[in-house]
């Protein structure tokens, strides 16, 4: 690998790792010192070795840099009278000058206290998100901003309300007692799946933003599984889910980037490791004996790497969707139970069924109508289409519509 790919890659998985182990030293008040010490460590690096030359072990070069740009803070500043001394000093290790551990088990430890600080219930969930984004996936406020569909300004102004809310709260970055890791873990594990879904499920076009967020989310899901405390049955599910979602990803786009829906997805393209994966996470999500909303997709997730249109597959997607509505209710869920339906039951039986949610301003709503009214009133179809096209602001979503309402012409 060449300087010029090297450095970008090393950014991606080193950056996070350094200013998470640096704001657990130096604490929210300083997190922008923190991050300012990992991207001046990058800085250091772009410059250094293009003028000597790759070192023999770059991971190495990093930390050793970042280590003495954050014994130098430390120094000039009282941040280490005030904060890093009174912990030494607490843990009986005196005055001394700490060790910046970037040890492996410490940055995953870091890693994920940080998780568990950034969702904090006082953060708003956009806020974590984005955080979790910028702090632990090592995201640049473009990246971030084109994720959400959204300007630099509006996400820079986002991070610094949720940094100064971080700071109000006096938001401790450290392991939740026993006693609240279950309740705490729900936030978290709220966060990582809206982050995933916002890779999975964006409208942005830009495909390979659109995978490594969905990359990071199982990553950072993956940690909480490494850990012992937190290696519970959702989370077990949640990543089941993950990894059988991002089997199919590479089959959801064809050459053009045009979105390829299921029922004409390459099943080659397929991955079946990922799939075997996810059936492993099940598996393990299975041991215990409470049930949640991520046991319950994982399931349906299972079944849709079925492609066979059988009876089976469909009875049972259905009466996964029937469990999930009656413990979470969304609007989504209840529009995808009745094309389940239509599948299972037939169409005539969905339409009733649709009829009665009435979720007008849904443009899922009137482009399941459409599917539905399809082959049986096709003028009644091309209304329904219509007003879909009219609701949406995705661009992709708008040519799979206008090519619905040409077949129904």
């Amino acid at each position: 690998m060449s300087e010029n790919e090297l450095i970008p890659h090393l950014f991606r998985t080193e950056y996070r790792k350094i200013t998470a182990v640096l704001c657990k030293l130096f604490g929210f008040e300083h997190i922008e010192v923190a991050e300012d010490i990992a991207s001046d460590t990058f800085l250091a690096a772009s410059e250094i070795w293009g003028l000597k030359g790759l070192p023999e072990n770059p991971v190495a070069w990093l930390y050793t840099v970042a280590k003495n740009k954050a014994r130098n803070f430390l120094k000039h500043e009282n941040v280490f009278h005030n904060k890093v001394a009174k912990q030494l000093q607490h843990s009986g290790a005196g005055g001394e000058e700490p060790d910046i551990d970037l040890s492996v088990q410490n940055i995953k430890d870091s890693q994920l206290q940080m998780i568990f600080a950034i969702c904090h219930p006082s953060i708003p969930l956009e806020a974590q998100i984005g955080l979790a984004l910028r702090i632990l996936c090592g995201f640049g406020i473009t990246e971030i901003a084109d994720a959400f569909l959204t300007n630099k300004e509006t996400i820079s102004k986002r991070l610094v309300r949720a940094r100064e809310k971080l700071r109000e709260e006096n938001i401790t970055i450290e392991f939740p007692a026993p006693a609240e890791i279950n309740k705490r873990l729900e936030t978290v594990l709220t966060t990582l799946y809206l982050l995933f879904n916002e890779g999975y499920y964006s409208a942005s076009d830009n495909s390979t933003l659109r995978k490594d967020l969905c990359l990071e989310a199982m990553r950072l899901t993956y940690l909480l599984m490494e850990n012992d405390s937190t290696d519970t049955p959702a989370v077990n599910a949640l990543l089941s889910l993950m990894c059988f979602q991002s089997s199919r990803f590479d089959a959801r786009l064809d050459q053009s980037g045009e979105v390829v829906l299921y029922d004409d997805q390459d099943v080659s393209l397929w991955d079946k490791e990922l799939i075997d994966k996810g059936s492993y996470f099940l598996h393990r999500a299975s041991q215990g004996s409470q049930l949640s909303k991520y046991h319950l997709e994982a399931g349906i997730a299972y079944w849709h790497t079925h492609k066979a249109d059988t009876p089976e597959k469909w009875e049972n997607i259905l009466q996964l969707y029937n469990h999930l509505l009656q413990l979470e209710y969304s609007p989504v869920a209840a529009l995808n139970r009745t094309y389940v339906l239509s599948k299972a039951n037939g169409k005539a039986e969905a339409i009733i069924e649709a009829e009665k949610l009435a979720l007008d301003p849904l443009f899922q709503y009137h482009l399941l109508l459409g599917e539905l009214y399809t082959g049986i009133n096709n003028t009644r179809a091309a209304e329904c289409f219509e007003k879909a096209l009219t609701l949406t602001h995705s661009a992709a979503d708008k040519k799979i519509i206008a090519r619905k309402i040409g077949q129904c012409r």
